[in-house]
């Protein structure tokens, strides 16, 4: 099924949504305050209804704004669902520098079984992991939330192989996606709960793996 909003469009064909690619300075004011209105809207539905209950029109009446500003700066549902990745990449909290390799792989893992645990967090995502695998837009705009939290909690894997606790050709993206891979799987596919000790168990293994160099980059 298609991700567009069940509300006709507003007059004229929009052109690209104004989504702002994260990392790009956020507009002040009024504007500001549309957005964030918008976006919080934008989880209150995703949590309540799921993806495909997502109504850009319904949305913007949660928000308190007009249809045609919601039509004309996001355009689709795939558009909105890109822009709010983009700032909960912005707000998710910075990576861990503990100068330890299991210290700093224990943080992450805790990080992420602390959201996916949370009663709207673990909701919100489960809707935006399910809109993924329906609609390529959405699917583009989770990889680039994850490869950007990839990004910044490799480096920690990175400094741990400059202190020698891993080997030299280590693949550091590798490692972190390992930590997290078991937590989205348990949050996915049980009903077990999702608490600290499964989140230790998970940056512990990718730890042993990642010295027995299970992740070794392979050479050409």
């Amino acid at each position: 099924m298609t991700a567009e909003s069940s509300a006709p469009d507003a007059p004229g064909t929009p052109g690209t949504p104004e989504t702002p690619t994260p990392g790009t300075r956020r507009p002040g004011g009024r504007t500001a305050r549309v957005r964030a209105a918008v976006l919080r809207a934008a989880e209150d539905a995703l949590v309540e209804h799921g993806f495909s209950g997502l109504d850009l029109g319904n949305v913007a009446q949660r928000a308190g704004v007009g249809r045609t500003t919601a039509y004309r700066r996001w355009g689709t549902t795939t558009a909105l669902v890109a822009d709010l990745l983009a700032e909960m990449a912005e707000q998710s909290l910075p990576r861990a520098r503990s100068g330890s390799l299991a210290e700093d792989l224990r943080a992450n893992a805790r990080l992420v079984q602390h959201t996916l645990a949370d009663p709207r967090q673990g909701a919100l995502f489960r809707a935006v992991i399910v809109a993924a695998t329906c609609d390529p837009g959405a699917a583009e705009a989770l990889r680039r939330f994850y490869l950007r939290r990839v990004e910044e909690w490799a480096l920690c894997v990175t400094e741990a192989v400059e202190r020698g606790e891993l080997p030299p050709d280590t693949d550091a993206f590798e490692v972190v996606r390992a930590v997290s891979a078991p937590l989205y799987y348990r949050m996915l596919t049980t009903a077990e709960p999702l608490d600290e000790a499964a989140a230790d168990r998970a940056a512990a293994a990718a730890e042993a793996a990642a010295r027995a160099g299970a992740y070794r980059r392979e050479r050409a």
